[in-house]
């Protein structure tokens, strides 16, 4: 039993309660990542019809599926209670374990969040590598983490029980990360500066994804053709 098949039940409830403290739900960080990300793929004139969900845990497919305008979305996760509770969540979407799933080159793109601080750091450049199977020559991995030189972030992560143990990276160590996995990086953005007690200053969160200001950051990459 993994950690997050002792938390898959409590899990939403735990996290809900960790980020209220920005105001925000954690449909509001979800739907923004993806929302970026969209964004993202449309200047680069990225075309999605697949997708794979990398440590999905309870399921954000839906999400993904509707913000990306597809159906093709699988979701795999090494906790097996994580994802039979997916399963029950999104019945129209595919769900399996890790230890189930076999890369076969298929993706347009993959997607992570909050995955990789859950990783012990020897063990990274395999989870890395995964994913590079996954997708197709020029797919692309939207990789999300959490800024640790955020104070929001390290206070909320420090609520989180499940977070305890978390080894955080830098957006540098991750480019790092990913280059010796064999990706070429294309971009890398800071996003979520603004708690909701300064909303009108979110307007100005365009011109400060370069700066490391906001509580996560996604680093574009792209597998090789």
């Amino acid at each position: 039993m993994t950690d997050f098949d002792r938390d898959a039940a409590t899990y939403d409830a735990t996290l809900s309660d960790a980020l209220a403290v920005s105001g925000e739900s954690k449909e509001y960080f979800a739907r923004g990542r993806i929302t970026y990300l969209k964004d993202c793929l449309d200047r680069l004139s990225g075309s999605v019809t697949s997708v794979l969900d990398f440590g999905c845990g309870i399921g954000s497919g839906t999400m993904l599926a509707e913000i990306l305008n597809t159906v093709n979305v699988l979701g795999v996760d090494v906790s097996a209670r994580s994802i039979d509770q997916a399963r029950q969540a999104n019945p129209d979407l595919r769900f399996m374990t890790l230890a189930e799933y076999v890369p076969a080159s298929e993706f347009d793109l993959a997607f992570c969040n909050g995955v990789f601080h859950h990783i012990p750091p020897p063990e990274r450049l395999s989870a890395v590598a995964v994913v590079l199977r996954s997708l197709r020559p020029g797919g692309r991995f939207a990789f999300w983490e959490n800024n640790p030189w955020n104070p929001g972030t390290r206070y909320v992560m420090a609520r989180l029980e499940f977070d305890r143990d978390a080894i955080t990276l830098t957006a540098r160590q991750a480019r790092r990360l990913l280059r010796d996995g064999r990706f070429n990086i294309v971009q890398t953005d800071f996003l979520f500066v603004f708690p909701r007690l300064l909303r009108f200053l979110r307007r100005y969160e365009p011109r400060l994804s370069r700066w490391p200001l906001g509580a996560q950051y996604q680093v574009l990459c792209e597998k090789p053709r």
